[in-house]
């Protein structure tokens, strides 16, 4: 699946994903699931399978500390690329 990280910018809210509910490399924003990272994972806007819900929240809470430094500006997004770790490695 397809994840878009984000940076904090205005936003009021808490650190969160998006997440493609269709499988595949590319991403369209009108075809996305939210998942708040913090404090544990958890939908903000659902519309995932269930299957693709549990792999969303093992990454996003296997990423957590990289997603959290991205989203606060301390760390840039070639260093969030180079600690992102995939499910099940």
């Amino acid at each position: 699946m397809t994840v878009h990280v984000m940076a904090r910018g205005g936003a009021r809210h808490d650190v969160r994903i998006k997440v493609h509910r269709t499988h595949g490399k590319r991403m369209r924003a009108d075809n996305t699931a939210e998942v708040g990272v913090r404090p544990v994972p958890h939908l903000v806007e659902d519309g995932l399978k269930p299957k693709d819900q549990i792999a969303a929240f093992q990454w996003a809470s296997l990423n957590q500390a990289a997603l959290v430094a991205y989203w606060e500006g301390r760390i840039d997004t070639g260093e969030l690329l180079a600690r992102l770790q995939k499910v099940g490695a």
